[in-house]
């Protein structure tokens, strides 16, 4: 089997995989990040979202190979070391953007890339017309797009919005 090297949440981590293991796989299975979720098994639902070199991505459309030497950023890598929440995890235990929690880290990964690529001042139509790929199935989506407004005015205080652990 071949190894496959990368940067996880800020640490170098080396693993044999076989070729077809998909990132998320790589994840959840070797490096016991359960945070990323798998939701569909068709690449639909957003439930596995990460970063890879800052961008978000589908881990569950990636092989783990396709990742040598990336910087990938998952949900777990997003809270300060001493346990304080992000701005945008604070902001949907705020305004409870979740309700069974199964899409949340998916959620939250791609809400900070949308702040990345659109700013930190989001209104409702852009948010939800981001959203396209991420889906929840237990809400009407009005309070995760009252989290991440507010999650991504909650970034500009602290300046520009932060990339943790890449």
């Amino acid at each position: 089997m071949p190894a496959v090297s990368m940067t996880v949440n800020g640490k170098a981590v080396t693993g044999n995989v076989e070729e077809r293991t998909l990132l998320v796989q790589f994840l959840r299975e070797t490096l016991r990040l359960t945070g990323t979720h798998v939701g569909c098994d068709t690449s639909q639902c957003g439930a596995c979202v990460v970063h890879i070199d800052g961008i978000a991505g589908k881990s569950c459309t990636l092989l783990a190979l396709q990742c040598e030497g990336a910087k990938v950023t998952t949900i777990e890598g997003l809270a300060e070391p001493g346990g304080a929440l992000h701005p945008m995890q604070e902001a949907f235990r705020e305004h409870h953007g979740l309700q069974c929690g199964y899409c949340t880290p998916g959620m939250i990964m791609a809400a900070l890339d949308i702040v990345r690529r659109r700013g930190n001042d989001l209104d409702e139509h852009t948010i939800r017309e981001q959203l396209d790929g991420n889906i929840c199935r237990c809400t009407g989506y009005h309070n995760i797009v009252k989290a991440i407004a507010a999650g991504a005015k909650n970034m500009a205080k602290g300046g520009a919005p932060r990339q943790a652990a890449e």
